[in-house]
């Protein structure tokens, strides 16, 4: 049999030396729009992170839609709770939530006032702060897995609870207007879930070795369908 090729990891910087252009926030206007809209346009933007240990951040390079009540799949489905409050607004803001009573997740809410719409930040390509991510996620982790999952990002930037709510222009965790859109996006149904999985809402950078391992669909049964497309996310 022929010798399988070993994997390469892919080339990460350092410390990647982001501009100023690229650092700069946006506006909260740009999240009132759909989620599964917001959720395309967020590829290539940067999420920063000012600790007192420091800055750490990376580039988006896959997110997940979540809708209104009217989305089996979100967390708004039973509608408002003290737990999913802040997903009803305004645009703009992190909601950030615990989950398996062990993780947290940080999400950009989306659209109008009102109706509880958030995408999810499911992956990064670690940009900022290299040493600070690696020495959160400890000893024997790739640096091409630093931020490669919900979770696993969350940790790499220190984002917890207390960032519940805050803006995404103006405080210590930024959206900011990044690098540009990928040149190639994919789109599958959301990943780990039981409901809602008709729904293509899952948008990733396609050419990215940053992107969470997950397949779309739940472990068992229907998948939902995968696609490619290179129409640039728009910015």
């Amino acid at each position: 049999m022929p010798r399988s090729t070993p994997v390469r990891e892919p080339a990460v910087p350092r410390d990647y030396q982001t501009s100023v252009r690229e650092r700069r926030p946006l506006a909260a206007s740009f999240h009132r729009r759909p989620a599964a809209t917001l959720a395309r346009a967020l590829l290539g933007k940067l999420l920063i992170h000012s600790t007192k240990s420091g800055e750490s951040g990376g580039w988006i390079v896959e997110t997940e839609a979540y809708g209104g009540e009217d989305d089996p799949a979100s967390h708004a489905a039973p509608g408002r709770t003290a737990r999913n409050q802040v997903m009803y607004g305004p645009a703009g803001r992190a909601y950030v939530y615990f989950t398996y009573g062990m993780h947290w997740c940080v999400n950009v809410v989306a659209g109008r006032t009102g109706r509880a719409e958030a995408v999810l930040i499911r992956a990064l390509e670690p940009a900022i702060g290299l040493r600070l991510m690696r020495r959160r996620r400890g000893t024997g982790v790739s640096d091409r897995d630093l931020a490669r999952g919900p979770a696993r990002l969350c940790r790499a930037l220190g984002i917890d609870g207390t960032q519940n709510g805050i803006s995404l222009s103006d405080g210590p965790l930024l959206v900011a207007r990044g690098r540009g859109a990928p040149r190639i996006v994919g789109v599958s149904g959301r990943i780990g879930i039981r409901v809602g999985i008709e729904s293509s809402w899952r948008f990733f950078d396609a050419e990215s070795l940053h992107v969470s391992p997950g397949r779309p669909g739940p472990a068992a049964g229907r998948r939902a369908p995968f696609r490619v497309d290179t129409v640039p996310a728009g910015r």
